[in-house]
């Protein structure tokens, strides 16, 4: 079958992988309301284009924490890649640096931070889980920035697993042929099989339930690398992400998979952008799968997107070429919509490009 768009790779992905797998990755936490819903509100985003603009360069060229990169589209992290295909972690940095873009590398990868940073040049963030041995915390954190990792990407929205019903009715474990590479030579890199999801037991006994803001600024105390804090939603913790020190913020709700019922991230993303003030780039990750999504989310203020559930379902259905085929696909659209709507580069994209749902549901003053 002939891929045409990126969700084409899901259903490719479901017939290859084993059900536990593709349903660890598919799936969201509790009812799946904001699992559908990170998708339809971008569908109630409509455009409002600008013609007779010329169009005929088009750049999309932007700048992520000083770092140049060839569009503002970006890898988030997902964890435990080679259940996916056998070069897992590998194939996504090389995809990524081929692209010219950001890839981030999970703390679960069943790739190291060495092993990655083997495979050649590249722009990479490290997304980070707090552990109850800070310790382990400090070890890994030395350990990306010695490997040339640019920034940490601190997950804040899992104290705890959300309830990924899947995972339970599967038993999900880490198959027994990998291991959580990070954590190898610390006796965390297994994860045992437990009566309902193994990463649920995992994350309760190692994961650091007492994490606060007081930790971001620890952690500025052990690296220089810049510090996203990722999983903000409200403008009360965009303000105190700000006030700890914070480079940048990712709005993003883990993919749907840690508190069901949270509104989709491009929902949320226009009053983190408003509480951030311009201070530090807000990013957003969480149902992203066209270009016109893209450029949604930068109209309404985010400096650049992430994109998780596409790279493994399309590493899943054909390796590497899979993952480039969809950096190439989201950029193609991503001109296209640009070049649609009238907009030759980035800093052109505004918010008077598109309309909200609330807005068209307003009485528009006669002119």
């Amino acid at each position: 079958m002939e891929i045409t768009n990126v969700m084409e790779y899901e259903a490719v992905a479901k017939q290859k992988l084993p059900k536990m797998v593709f349903d660890y990755y598919a799936s969201g936490a509790e009812d799946q309301w904001t699992l559908k819903e990170n998708r339809e509100a971008f569908s109630r985003i409509l455009f409002r284009p600008r013609i007779l603009i010329d169009v005929s360069r088009i750049d999309m060229t932007t700048t992520v924490l000083g770092f140049k990169i060839s569009m503002p589209i970006m890898i988030a992290p997902t964890a435990m890649q080679k259940m996916a295909h056998p070069e897992g972690e590998y194939a996504t940095a090389r995809a990524a640096s081929a692209a010219g873009t950001i890839m981030t590398l999970s703390s679960w990868a069943t790739s190291s931070v060495e092993e990655v940073a083997s495979t050649g040049p590249g722009i990479r963030f490290f997304q980070l889980y707090v552990y109850k041995d800070r310790n382990v915390v400090a070890q890994l954190v030395r350990r990306a920035e010695r490997a040339g990792f640019k920034a940490i990407a601190l997950t804040v929205d899992t104290p705890r697993l959300g309830r990924r019903e899947a995972d339970i009715k599967n038993r999900f474990t880490l198959p027994p042929f990998l291991t959580l590479k990070n954590f190898e030579g610390l006796d965390l890199g297994k994860m045992d099989k437990a009566d309902d999801s193994g990463l649920a037991s995992y994350v309760a006994g190692q994961i650091d339930r007492t994490l606060s803001w007081k930790d971001v600024k620890w952690l500025q105390t052990i690296t220089t690398m810049p510090i996203l804090v990722k999983g903000v939603l409200t403008a009360e913790d965009t303000r105190l992400a700000i006030q700890s020190g914070a480079a940048g913020i990712i709005v993003s709700n883990h993919g749907a998979r840690q508190l069901d019922y949270v509104p989709a991230t491009i929902t949320a993303l226009e009053e983190v952008v408003k509480a951030a003030q311009g201070r530090v780039p807000v990013f957003l990750d969480g149902g992203v799968r066209r270009g016109t999504d893209v450029f949604k989310a930068l109209a309404l203020g985010a400096s650049g997107i992430f994109i998780g559930r596409p790279v493994v379902f399309s590493l899943a259905a054909a390796g590497e070429a899979g993952i480039r085929n969809v950096l190439q696909m989201l950029r193609d659209e991503f001109e296209l919509t640009m070049a649609l709507s009238g907009c030759t580069s980035l800093k052109e994209i505004t918010r008077s490009h598109i309309v909200t749902e609330a807005e068209r549901n307003r009485p528009v003053p006669r002119l």
